[in-house]
This record gives structure tokens, C-alpha cells and sequence, in this order.
């Protein structure tokens, strides 16, 4: 009977990476996701997004005309939505490279807005020009969305950074209503 190497089990177990890679921030044909502080304590699904390059080398759309490389805006990454390089119009990883380089080069020349052109734009242009899942479409608002419902946290530390403080301020929140209307 054959050996089955033990890294290639962990590998493909559900799409999972190897602890080393999750240990080192690598991601490779990944959406990565991560809170804002305050932000994301207030609504818990708005954050900051980036995505992956083959390797695993995070691009993210930190700032007015800058594409920072392996160092998010917000943090290290508190959840991943893993993609099917299958589903990339062209020959796999090499789209997938170019399609992110690209991305990247643009929105090096671009402004930072808040709500209209941002981090989630970078990473739907990303999309797009890869014609990821045979589409175009890829916006702001259906990457929140399927992010949200597709990604898994890194980690029960990661998960706790993201949604502690949400929890938190709500029983706060109620603590504050509750006292005010009982007496």
C-alpha cells in the first residue's frame, strides 16, 4: 500500500493550507479579510480586504495611491475566502498573477475613497480581469457579502478579533436601554 504524505492530506483536507502557511500569512488564491477598529466593532461585515497572488503574497489597497505587498492596512489576516484558481479564464496561476498585478499597478495610481472606490474595489478589479467564475460583475457589495457568508477565520483568536468587540458594544448597548427603560 502506498505512503501518503502527510502535508498533501492537510493540504486538501477542505481546501486547508498547511499550518506553515497560515503561520507565515500565506494564502495563495485567497480573498483576505481583516476588521477596521471602530468600524468594524460598529458593522462587523464592512473591513479591510485584499487578495492573494498564487503564492500567497497579500495586495491590498491600503491607501491613496499605495498597494502594500505582504503588510495589510489593518492587521494580519482574521479570515480567508479560498477561490478555485479552476474557475480563472486563461491558464491558472499566470492569469491569476497578472490579473492581481494589474490590479495592483492601477490602483497605484488611483485615490482612496472610503465609500466608492477602496480595498473591495481593488480586489473586484482583481476579479474581473481574471473573468474569475466566468464574470465581470465582481463589485464592492457582492465580495462583502460572499466573503461574509464564504470565509472562515484564520483562527478562534482571529474570530474572537472580529466579532468580540460587535458583541461587546451590543451589550452595551442593551445594558444602556434596559436601564434607562425600567426605571
Amino acid at each position: 500500500m502506498a505512503e501518503v504524505d502527510e502535508t498533501d492530506v492537510m493540504m486538501n483536507y477542505q481546501g486547508d493550507f498547511l499550518k506553515g502557511d497560515r503561520k507565515h500569512g500565506r494564502y495563495p488564491y485567497c480573498v483576505v479579510w481583516t476588521p477596521i477598529p471602530l468600524l468594524s466593532w460598529v458593522l462587523p461585515f464592512i473591513g479591510h480586504m485584499g487578495i492573494c497572488t498564487s503564492s500567497g503574497v497579500i495586495r491590498d489597497f491600503a491607501g491613496s495611491y499605495f498597494v502594500s505587498e505582504d503588510n495589510m492596512g489593518f492587521g494580519r489576516p482574521t479570515k480567508y475566502w479560498k477561490l478555485d484558481v479552476d474557475k480563472v479564464c486563461g491558464s491558472g496561476a499566470a492569469t491569476w498573477d497578472k490579473a492581481v498585478h494589474d490590479a495592483s499597478e492601477e490602483y497605484k495610481c488611483r485615490p482612496h475613497n472610503l465609500c466608492f472606490d477602496n480595498c473591495h474595489s481593488h480586489v473586484a478589479m482583481a476579479l474581473n480581469l481574471m473573468c474569475y467564475d466566468n464574470s465581470t460583475s465582481w463589485n464592492m457589495v457582492n465580495l462583502c457579502t460572499r466573503s461574509l457568508i464564504h470565509g472562515k477565520h484564520v483562527s478562534w483568536a482571529a474570530f474572537l478579533k472580529t466579532w468580540l468587540p460587535f458583541f461587546m458594544l451590543c451589550g452595551v448597548l442593551a445594558t444602556f436601554v434596559l436601564t434607562f427603560n425600567l426605571q
